[in-house]
C-alpha cells in the first residue's frame, strides 16, 4: 500500500513539474515569437525606406 501512495505522489509531483516546465517554454516562445515579429517589422520597414530613397535618387 505505502509503495502504491509512493508511486502515485511520484506521478502527481511529475505532472506538477511537466506544467511548470512546460508554461516555462511556452511563456519563452511566446516571447521568441513577439522578438520575432518586431524583428520581422523592423527589417519590413527599414527595406521599404531604403528602396523608397533609391528611387528618390534616381529620379
Amino acid at each position: 500500500m505505502g509503495r502504491i501512495l509512493l508511486i502515485a505522489a511520484a506521478v502527481v509531483v511529475g505532472f506538477f513539474l511537466l506544467g511548470s516546465i512546460m508554461g516555462i517554454l511556452f511563456g519563452l516562445l511566446k516571447w521568441v515569437l513577439i522578438i520575432g515579429a518586431v524583428a520581422l517589422i523592423v527589417s519590413v520597414v527599414v527595406r521599404l525606406t531604403r528602396s523608397s530613397d533609391r528611387h528618390d535618387h534616381h529620379a
